[in-house]
């Protein structure tokens, strides 16, 4: 009885997401990461905050603009991948990342849900929506602040000499010093100092990141006041992104027209000015010229999966939600390949953007690029602001790079509040429906959200933000919704049968490659990076000084097991409250719900016989959402 009635609320959704005029084709790839990401040392995807070394004269490209290296640059170690990352990346991009990316995408449109009642494909595992929820939504709360800092910073740039090009502010300290390079210290031309006493001296660039932006405390136990300049700065971006979502992905379509291509803009009159600096080619040929010895590193091969995984939008329930408003009979498989490629491209294009002013640092600087690209709190907010300011009209490029960040933090942060709350309307009965319920849940989420945030924009904000980033949205909690995902299809849904709902929807079966990939070699691959994880899990440092304590970490593997658990725990929950013996109540449980819109090719199945087909929807109907690949 409660199947049949689910069955006839599911029969609303695709009135919902397909009636003519109002259907959605919908490509989505993530800017969770960076475009520069998989080009630098340990480029940990997941955004995991595991430290946020302020060092001198130091830049990562890490896929986060704010976050910092793992631990292998944490212990100094030089740049670990370059030119080689290439090839775990793409070996994994081809083994993991396409097939989940397609597989989730194209569940999302079979089952026009969201990230929740999608799984009603097998509803003993509906815990893995109940997962995809928690990440996201940890991911939507301390995501923005990225987008908050570089919305300050934008602001900052818009004067004749930029505020972290010079000491002397009430902000910095005596250690300030403006010039760090070697000949300075060798000839003793900068006030007499020796080349150790200028070690210990400090950046305006690091000074105004730490002791303006952040106003970092002592620790997570001095959480210190409000920083009021920042908190503006959130609640801008927070109405921002409420008015860009609140209609839904048609408008936010309109919207992602130029956010998703302006900084394609940006990146190319980026290159070209980071192209004719000088020390540009030297940064080109070490990110190209690869170190065939780094191969047998275990750690290069970890990195390039779990950025895999992040940077594709894998288990945040994001893809399916947004698969769902693509019209039926869409050839996903083709737009899933289409997308993957596009992401990885920019990626390798924009490693030349990135590599090119990091060349152009070591040369300014005298000292080899290795050293530039060490680590430190990230490209964004320390590297980029100080290559600035070593060229000529400093604010236009200051503007224009942190416009872009803005950007491709808003493409992500537009996904991720669409799939929370995608799945979050799907929960609700068809009865329960209210004029403005959308607008009111989105705008119920945003407060939720901003109010949470509040925690990260005081003195101690950059402890909470680096527990968030590190155990709620971390590699291990993704790779662990993907092992199970392709568990679900492959062996207990069927792989074989999924290519055949696929092949009703495209007109034709995928490449086996994505069946083998389901059943054999992505589960493998999640699971072998996710055991390695844990077995070298090590403790949450901040600046290689200051150790969380017991209770910070507990609060960390909270986090991490809030979303985790959903999956055991609903999946047991579902078998004791079933009736009958374990086998009937599994085969009971595995059993699909399907909606109205299966009719079409599912006329036979006795749990959808007698519906009625659904209105045709014209070619002319689609709005194409094409979320930044960056």
């Amino acid at each position: 009885m409660a199947r049949r009635a689910w069955g006839r609320q599911a029969a609303a959704w695709p009135c919902r997401r397909v009636r003519p005029g109002r259907a959605r084709w919908t490509l989505s790839c993530r800017a969770w990461a960076s475009p520069w990401a998989w080009a630098t040392c340990g480029a940990f995807p997941t955004c995991a905050t595991r430290t946020a070394e302020a060092q001198l004269s130091n830049s990562d490209g890490h896929a986060c603009p704010v976050t910092a290296k793992q631990q292998a640059c944490r212990e100094g170690k030089e740049l670990a991948t370059e030119g080689v990352f290439l090839i775990p990346y793409v070996l994994i991009a081809l083994v993991g990342g396409i097939p989940i990316f397609f597989l989730e995408i194209s569940l999302g449109q079979f089952m026009k849900a969201g990230s929740i009642n999608v799984w009603n494909i097998c509803p003993i595992f509906k815990g893995l929506g109940y997962a995809s929820m928690v990440i996201v939504f940890y991911c939507n709360t301390y995501y923005i602040m990225v987008l908050a800092w570089g919305f300050y910073y934008l602001v900052k740039s818009f004067t004749t000499t930029l505020p972290w090009a010079t000491c002397g502010h009430a902000w910095n300290t005596g250690d300030c010093v403006e010039i760090f390079r070697h000949e300075d210290c060798a000839n003793a031309s900068l006030a007499n100092l020796t080349c150790d006493q200028l070690a210990d001296r400090r950046s305006p660039v690091i000074e105004f990141w730490e002791n303006k932006v952040l106003r970092l405390s002592a620790g997570l136990e001095v959480p210190g006041a409000l920083n009021w300049e920042v908190t503006l700065c959130l609640l801008a971006c927070w109405v921002l992104v409420y008015f860009c979502v609140w209609k839904g992905v048609k408008s936010t379509g309109k919207i992602v027209y130029f956010t998703a291509t302006f900084p394609y803009v940006v990146l190319v009159v980026l290159l070209v000015r980071g192209v004719l600096l000088p020390g540009a080619l030297d940064g080109i040929i070490y990110y190209l010229k690869p170190d065939w010895s780094k191969l047998a590193s275990p750690q290069v091969w970890i990195d390039a999966g779990t950025q895999i995984f992040f940077s594709y939008a894998i288990g945040l329930g994001a893809l399916t939600a947004l698969g769902s408003y693509n019209r039926f009979n869409n050839n996903c498989y083709k737009d899933a390949i289409i997308l993957a490629l596009i992401n990885s491209g920019t990626s390798f294009f924009a490693g030349f953007v990135v590599f090119s002013i990091l060349g152009f640092m070591a040369t300014e600087q005298g000292v080899h690029i290795s050293k530039v690209a060490e680590s430190g709190p990230g490209l964004a907010f320390i590297a980029y602001p100080r290559a600035v300011t070593l060229m000529p009209v400093a604010p236009l490029w200051a503007a224009l790079f942190f416009f872009m960040l803005l950007l491709l933090g808003l493409d992500s942060q537009f996904v991720g509040v669409e799939g929370f709350i995608t799945g979050l309307l799907d929960l609700l009965p068809a009865s329960y429906y209210f004029r403005f319920q959308r607008e009111i849940s989105v705008a119920l989420c945003c407060v939720l959200c901003f109010v949470i945030d509040l925690s990260m924009v005081t003195d101690g904000g950059m402890y909470v933000f680096q527990l968030f980033d590190y155990y709620s949205a971390s590699g291990t909690t993704l790779l662990w919704q993907a092992f199970w995902e392709c568990v679900v299809v492959a062996w207990v849904y069927g792989a074989d049968r999924f290519m055949d709902d696929i092949a009703c929807m495209i007109g034709y079966r995928p490449c086996p490659w994505m069946k083998w990939c389901w059943s054999f070699f992505t589960p493998l691959v999640c699971m072998g990076i996710f055991i390695f994880n844990v077995v070298y899990h090590e403790p949450l440092v901040y600046n290689n000084t200051y150790v969380y304590p017991w209770w910070g970490e507990a609060i960390g593997w909270a986090f991490a097991l809030s979303s985790m658990l959903c999956v055991p725990l609903y999946l047991l929950g579902s078998l004791l409250r079933a009736k009958g013996a374990t086998a009937e109540r599994w085969q009971h449980l595995t059993q699909p719900v399907w909606g109205l819109h299966h009719l079409e090719y599912r006329a036979q199945d006795a749990d959808v016989r007698g519906l009625t087909t659904l209105t045709p929807v014209s070619e002319s109907s689609k709005v194409i959402v094409v979320e930044s690949v960056m």
